[in-house]
């Protein structure tokens, strides 16, 4: 059975969040969501929402069919559509950890799994920056060094401020919307007086390459062993 479950962009945002908010009140070792979005959105950080031409470029955005969202998270704008699949992370690092190094290795846990189902298929995974890739970043997962999955993470306290409690996310593309996804980021930055530009052959789809119809529960799998091995749950 899949793992996936269908929400509007608006509703997976929020169920990340109530997940983190979960977590911090204790219930549960960890929170693992995996949703694919029923309609589109181009999802961007709020501080971008600052802009002064934020509200126009939201306007030509929607007119073009593809309506803005804010996100807690980093990083820049972000096409969510059926073509996408959502995979959320929350958990509390054991405290024998500490804070050193805590952001790398929650990066680390969310992009290991999916690099490990990407070796296993016969693909070429990496983690790494990629030129022209929209949202890049230093914990991008590649798929034959063109990026598949985005990341970020956001912390908070849990309930009376006694650990620190990670959401780390993963957009991974799932089938090769890549043209109409890379027009409309092109579209609000233009509107937005933003510079970046990116490109279409920067990214790959998991489908244009492994048609795998089981490939996500293998990747949910692969994600619950090695959360219930850290944190015992």
């Amino acid at each position: 059975m899949s793992p996936v479950i269908s929400l509007t962009v608006e509703a997976g945002l929020q169920a990340e969040q109530d997940l983190l908010a979960n977590i911090c009140a204790g219930d549960g070792e960890f929170g693992l969501l995996f949703w694919q979005p029923s309609d589109r959105a181009l999802v961007m950080p709020r501080r971008l929402s600052r802009l002064p031409a934020f509200e126009y470029a939201s306007e030509v955005s929607a007119a073009n069919g593809w309506p803005v969202l804010l996100r807690e998270t980093g990083g820049e704008p972000v096409p969510q559509s059926a073509a996408t699949v959502n995979i959320a992370l929350v958990y509390a690092p054991p405290r024998s950890e500490g804070d050193h190094g805590r952001i790398e290795t929650a990066y680390r846990r969310l992009c290991d799994p999916i690099c490990e189902l990407l070796d296993e298929m016969g693909g070429v995974a990496s983690l790494g920056e990629v030129d022209g890739a929209f949202c890049d970043g230093r914990f991008n997962v590649n798929l034959d060094g063109r990026k598949m999955v985005g990341t970020a993470q956001r912390w908070r306290q849990s309930k009376g401020g006694q650990r620190p409690v990670g959401l780390v996310h993963g957009a991974l593309l799932l089938d090769d919307e890549r043209e109409s996804m890379v027009a409309a980021v092109n579209r609000f930055n233009q509107a937005c007086g933003l510079e970046q530009r990116v490109r279409a052959e920067s990214h790959i789809a998991l489908h244009e390459k492994f048609p795998a119809p089981h490939a996500l529960e293998r990747l949910e799998a692969l994600y619950r062993e090695r959360l219930i091995r850290l944190l015992g749950a």
